[in-house]
């Protein structure tokens, strides 16, 4: 009688373990790249969300950088096309264009009909930073290369989301996949703010290492690409370039007039003011961008 009972004990055990393994998440599934060719990293549910119309404009659009901008391509269509390439840190002046060439870049290099395999880019949000091992692990067997691309990446006071992406770039036994690679901007050099980093060396026993391991991060990027603010010069060229690429009505002059006095209302000269100043033309002008 008990020998009977306890077999269906187990019986009844065995089939809520059933139930309940069905119930539970069956992890990330395979990646499917055909789908677009820029994807968001949702850390919540650990998969891919295409993005079948991405934000990103004509690379020659972005003016004033040439000189970060040929590297940075130089770099990218060597990883492309297979060949050994850098982890980036693009770092400097806000609305430089920093977000705006990564995506124009990849734009430009994704449609190249000599790529041995598919070049995808895949942005992760600064909050999704712990999340970057699983991310790094589904993309690794997919037959397919990987710009995983943080926009505005740094790190605050007890902030240790950074550890994850030091062992994501270098670091841990598997080291990070061949079939990816790490673009991230920020306005600090070191991704650290200045004080944090002199409170620690004030405080610490030895100064020279109290900061070590967290400025040790921005150097596993290989190339540091830094914007810096840009002349009226330069100002004025993406203002003129913006303006014939849209087509828009108004005279030379005027155009030079207008966009020297809104940058002196902005206080600042930069891409993104520049796009801005365009966009509000354009609407004056009844035209679209």
């Amino acid at each position: 009688m008990q020998d009977e009972i306890a077999r269906q004990i187990l019986a009844e055990l065995s089939r809520l373990a059933r139930a309940v393994e069905s119930l539970s998440p069956s992890g990330p599934g395979p990646v499917d790249v055909t789908e677009a060719d820029c994807f968001v990293w949702e850390a919540s549910v650990g998969s891919l969300a295409p993005i079948t119309s991405p934000n990103r404009i004509d690379i020659e659009l972005i003016k004033g950088v040439d000189h970060v901008r040929d590297i940075l391509i130089d770099n990218t269509d060597r990883f492309a096309k297979g060949l050994p390439a850098n982890n980036v840190l693009l770092w400097g002046a806000r609305g430089m264009g920093k977000s705006s060439l990564v995506k124009s870049v990849h734009a430009a290099l994704s449609s190249q009909a000599d790529l041995e395999a598919p070049f995808k880019l895949v942005e992760i949000h600064r909050e999704d930073i712990n999340s970057l091992p699983l991310l790094m692990a589904l993309l690794r067997p997919v037959a397919a290369r990987f710009i995983v691309f943080c926009d505005d990446l740094s790190f605050d006071h007890d902030d240790t989301a950074y550890k994850s992406l030091k062992a994501a770039l270098d670091g841990g036994i598997e080291g990070r996949p061949d079939n990816v690679l790490l673009y991230a901007t920020s306005n600090r050099r070191h991704l650290l703010p200045r004080d944090m980093m002199e409170n620690e060396r004030s405080t610490a026993i030895n100064p020279s290492e109290a900061v070590e391991e967290k400025v040790s991060l921005s150097d596993r990027f290989g190339l540091w690409l830094g914007f810096h603010k840009c002349s009226q010069d330069d100002y004025l060229a993406m203002i003129e370039g913006y303006a014939a690429h849209f087509g828009l009505k108004i005279d030379p002059a005027e155009l030079r007039s207008q966009a020297l006095e809104w940058s002196t209302t902005r206080g600042a000269r930069s891409g993104r003011v520049a796009w801005q100043f365009i966009q509000d033309l354009a609407g004056r002008l009844g035209q679209r961008t």
